[in-house]
């Protein structure tokens, strides 16, 4: 419009009324110069757009110049942070902060004080970048050839590589144009546009030259768009003319080659750095007009190069594409040879691919009129037969397949009859056979076309197949022989246009179909000289079969067709075949079932409802056998209880276990299965989740499925002695027992260990502690499966008692043995017999125990190890008496031996009071002998040995008058063998070895005691004892 303002307006009024058209620089400089409002003006030339060059120029030149002021008040206020102080003193906050953050928080809190200069800023960024916009519009037009100036006289000339020019290699004269060639994209346009819109915009209309100039100046912001930007190209542009924007391939990183661009800036302005725009945003600054905010880079689909397999992919993505949109084979040539030279490798088999394809295009649609100039003659003498067919249904559909045969196969067939006859060789099922053939290797979807066009219903003369046990024959050989496993409904579609007889099987030819169908089911089962058997393969089995038969093979295919969509509909699949293999074999058939219970709770179905198990139970129960006669089903072989136990099986380990017990309590469903059936199923899918666990916890994980699936039945004895091992294993776990170093131990290898008891000895070994908890271990041996074992219980005690005599723990070593001891006592009680191995094992390994820790030299409490020993001699054997009645006495004698060198080292330092003392001991001696006698003989009294008949004590000839003790010595002696059959501790030697070491230190070579011998010894070291016993340590 025309300018309205006049010298007496202001600036301001006269800039908003003179018109875009009529804007020169002179006026930018006049209008906007003289007014001192910074943002005003700098508003005004981001709102101003016109479509001359220097003049959008100027605007944009003037307009960052009068944004300088807030860019340097703008930096100084985050180069130098200040941050207020509260009044009620030092704030810990600021404190704090590094001191970036505080240079950011001083230029958020400067934004938020001075809006002006954080809306001139945003309004730099803008301005910046529609300059760098202006320089690139300005190098496309310098490319295009367009000269900028002021006048409208340009002269471009015209593209000189016209791709029909004459091959000659003369120079085409080249005309000159009074005017200038239009931009690809007005200069507004170009401006405001989002730069992914504007590169794709360009290569939509072929503007490669303009777009390169764009990818070069803006790449780092639109190239990880740009496959993007290639595929707007047009399917039909020659790759020549955009090569320079194909990727290429970096042979020396396998990677897609990353180009060098040049923008217009080697560096980035400050109010276009992130914690510039972060400040912006916080100071809620309207970010709307940057050009360059709706593209989000973090968020490209490529930002960096491709692997060389994906850059191949691409470029094979973009030759189908090419072929399929465009069919111009010599376009998709190009750019296969384009990408060989720019380095990508494994197009050469595409490019073969192609040239073959090329010759199929430009052939099939006129085979008809005979070869085209494309083949040569050596080629079509070379195609077979078949091979010719399929050259010419190559791009059929199921919707032109039977009038392709009829206009283009039909005549070559006709042709090559023809052609039989004449060379004297007729053969008038050629064409039958040849077509047959190809139906035999086609897909289902053109076998459908074709049967389609063939039914019975048609009149014959339109009918491509004519006759009904052809069609027939054809359909079996063809379903039964393919791979498929989703095209069910094609399937039918096929089973739809087949012929139906009215026939009545007698008996006799019912038993030969059946024959038939078993002698079937054999022949497609693979085998080393078959790998596959294929639809020809099967043509020629059903050849021969009567009418009667073949009727009777479709009924029983429409059950298999059945059966098959049922199994795809629970993504289980199976091809036809399988049906037949499977028709004898239960195993295969049981097999199949679990795999439909189990997959059905997989990631592909997500049943989730108990509607949805209940029609998966519906379903597997439709296909297992009914006792019908001649059912042909998918479990056929299968009564409705195996496939009931198989779905409760498949339901209860994909862990929905709360579906499970609803569908068991539930009357309206069809799951009855016996109570113990479901324990032994929910025992199985326990120990499979157990197995299957890389965790013992069971609190999480597989083996939290394995704890919860023994909620289903009913607590049982053996249910919950299952829960208690995974109980077990999760204590055990939680020890942190290693298989390996640095491998904690897995679950399945501890219910593979046969000595469970062996994991609770590698407990107390690895942890110091252990063996102070001992009710929390017997528990544990407990749940391993011992509860009620009384030997794994004292097996249990010896090894804490162990453990704790090595950690010299005397004290609650000695409780354990007590405890052991007591445990034993109780088992001997309520057995009235002795001779129980069990009891007799018990006792082993409690006397062994507690001999080896009333052995203990470093065990200083005296009296508490003669009690054990005491016990030891009531549980050992008879021939293990002699050797602890060595070690009572051996103890006893050491221990006098001590109280003599001390009562020598009192004696030596009090002479002058002797005879007093003496005088005194003396009469003490005499009590405490009698007390220490009294009490030990009751002591020995309770001792219960019956192997030795013992009545009383070793002490009764000593008190009551009672046999020697020598008799029983010797009789004891006599029985004892060579070595015990256990060691003591980690001192690797056995009891016997020390014992006899240390009597032959004492007592020399002596082998054997004589009776009178041990009576003498044993009264002589009794009545020493008895002081020592009563406390006495001052008594030698």
């Amino acid at each position: 419009m025309a300018s309205t303002s006049t010298p007496s307006e202001s600036p301001y009024v006269q800039w908003n009324n003179i018109a875009d058209d009529e804007l020169t620089v002179e006026q930018v400089e006049k209008y906007l110069t003289p007014i001192q409002d910074d943002l005003w003006v700098t508003a005004a030339c981001v709102d101003r757009l016109v479509d001359d060059v220097s003049v959008q120029r100027a605007i944009l030149e003037l307009g960052i110049q009068r944004t300088e002021g807030a860019l340097e008040r703008s930096r100084g206020a985050r180069d130098h942070p200040t941050l207020p102080e509260e009044d009620d003193g030092p704030s810990p906050g600021p404190s704090t902060l590094t001191e970036e953050q505080k240079r950011q928080a001083s230029l958020s809190a400067y934004f938020r004080d001075h809006p002006s200069d954080a809306q001139l800023c945003q309004l730099r960024i803008v301005l910046l970048e529609r300059l760098d916009r202006l320089n690139t519009f300005s190098e496309v037009l310098k490319e295009l050839g367009t000269e900028e100036g002021e006048g409208d006289d340009i002269a471009v000339d015209e593209w000189d590589d016209d791709p029909w020019a004459d091959e000659t290699g003369e120079p085409v004269q080249t005309s000159k144009s009074t005017t200038a060639k239009e931009p690809p994209v007005p200069l507004f346009s170009f401006l405001v546009y989002p730069l992914l819109d504007l590169a794709c915009l360009l290569a939509t209309t072929e503007e490669f030259s303009a777009l390169r100039i764009l990818m070069e100046k803006h790449g780092p912001t639109i190239w990880p768009f740009r496959f993007i930007i290639l595929d707007s190209i047009p399917e039909h542009s020659a790759a020549a003319d955009y090569r320079e924007l194909l990727p290429a391939v970096d042979l020396s990183v396998d990677r897609e080659q990353h180009p060098t661009f040049s923008p217009w800036r080697s560096e980035s302005d400050w109010t276009e750095r992130q914690d510039v725009r972060k400040a912006l945003a916080n100071a809620d600054v309207d970010t709307s007009l940057a050009v360059d905010s709706d593209i989000p880079s973090d968020d490209a689909p490529n930002p960096e190069p491709l692997p060389v397999e994906e850059l191949l992919h691409w470029y094979r993505a973009r030759i189908d594409h090419i072929v399929s949109s465009t069919g111009m084979v010599d376009v998709a040539l190009s750019l296969v040879q384009h990408a060989a030279s720019q380095g990508v490798p494994g197009l050469d088999e595409v490019g073969e691919d192609l040239s073959l394809l090329s010759r199929l295009i430009y052939d099939v649609p006129s085979a008809d009129k005979g070869p085209q100039e494309d083949w040569t003659l050596e080629r079509w003498k070379s195609l077979e037969p078949l091979a010719a067919i399929c050259t010419y249904l190559a791009h059929s559909t199921p919707e032109t397949i039977a009038r392709d045969i009829n206009r283009l196969v039909m005549p070559y067939l006709f042709v090559l009859e023809a052609r039989a006859e004449r060379a004297g060789h007729p053969d008038p099922s050629l064409a039958t056979r040849l077509l047959y053939e190809y139906i035999l290797g086609a897909n289902l979807e053109i076998v459908a076309g074709i049967f389609e066009a063939s039914k019975p219903t048609l009149p014959p003369a339109q009918r491509l197949i004519k006759d009904d046990e052809d069609i027939a024959r054809l359909a079996l050989a063809c379903l039964y022989g393919s791979d498929s496993l989703d095209e069910w409904p094609t399937m039918s579609r096929i089973f739809e246009c087949l012929p139906a007889w009215d026939i009545t099987q007698d008996e006799d030819e019912a038993d030969e179909t059946e024959t038939t169908i078993a002698s079937l089911g054999d022949f497609v089962k693979p085998s080393t000289t078959r790998p596959r058997c294929t639809p020809a393969d099967l043509l020629l089995f059903f050849k021969p079969l009567p009418t009667s038969s073949l009727s009777r093979a479709l009924d029983i295919l429409d059950e298999h067709l059945e059966s098959g969509e049922i199994l795809a509909r629970w993504s289980v699949p199976a091809p036809l075949r399988w049906f037949l293999q499977s028709n004898s074999n239960i195993a295969e058939q049981r097999a199949w079932a679990q795999r439909m219970a189990r997959r059905a709770g997989g990631s592909d179905d997500q049943l989730s409802s108990q509607e949805d198990w209940e029609w998966l139970l519906e379903d597997m129960l439709k296909l297992a056998g009914s006792g019908e006669s001649g059912k042909r089903g998918a479990f056929c072989l299968l009564s409705k209880d195996d496939v009931t136990r198989i779905f409760f099986e498949g339901l209860v380990s994909t862990g929905k276990f709360d579906i499970a017990k609803n569908m068991l309590r539930s009357h309206k469903s069809n799951l009855d299965i016996d109570p113990t059936a479901v324990e032994d199923i929910c025992l199985t899918c326990s120990q499979e989740f157990y197995d299957n666990a890389s965790s013992g916890n069971y609190h999480f994980g597989d083996m939290k499925l394995a704890y919860d699936c023994l909620d289903v039945p009913p607590p049982s004895e053996r249910v919950i002695k299952e829960k208690e091992f995974i109980e077990a294993t999760s204590r055990l776990c939680s020890f942190n027992l290693m298989s390996r170093p640095g491998i904690p131990i897995s679950p399945i290898e501890i219910r593979l260990t046969k000595d469970r008891l062996s994991l609770v000895s590698r407990v107390l070994s690895s942890n110091n502690d252990a063996y102070k908890h001992t009710q929390v271990i017997l528990d544990l041996v407990h749940k391993l499966g011992f509860r009620g074992d009384i030997v794994a219980e004292v097996k249990t005690l010896a090894m804490l008692a162990d453990t704790a005599l090595q950690a010299e723990d005397f004290d609650r070593a000695y409780e354990t043995c007590h405890k052991m001891v007591e445990t034993v006592q109780e088992l001997r009680k309520a057995s009235l017999c002795t001779d129980d191995p069990t009891i007799q094992e018990a006792s082993e390994v409690c006397w062994v125990a507690c001999y080896q820790l009333g052995r203990q030299p470093e065990f200083q409490d005296v009296p508490k190890k003669l009690i054990l020993l005491g016990r030891a001699m009531e549980l050992c054997p008879a021939e293990r008496l002699v050797d602890i009645l060595t070690a009572w006495r051996r103890l006893e004698q050491e221990d006098m031996e001590e109280r003599e060198r001390r009562l020598e080292a009192r004696r030596s330092g009090a002479k002058r009071d002797r005879a007093q003392i003496s005088h005194h001991k003396g009469h003490k001696r005499s009590a405490s002998t009698q007390s220490g006698i009294t009490s030990l003989t009751e002591r020995l009294q309770r001792i219960h040995m019956p192997d030795l008949h013992m009545p009383s004590s070793p002490l009764s000839p000593l008190v009551h008058g009672a046999p020697d003790a020598a008799a029983l010595a010797g009789k004891a002696f006599n029985r004892v063998a060579a070595n015990f059959p256990f060691g003591v501790g980690a001192r690797g030697r056995s009891l016997l070895s020390n014992e006899r070491d240390r009597s032959r230190s004492s007592e020399g070579s002596r082998t054997r005691y004589d009776g009178g011998e041990v009576s003498v010894q044993a009264t002589k070291v009794l009545q020493k004892g008895l002081g020592w016993l009563l406390g006495d340590d001052e008594e030698s």
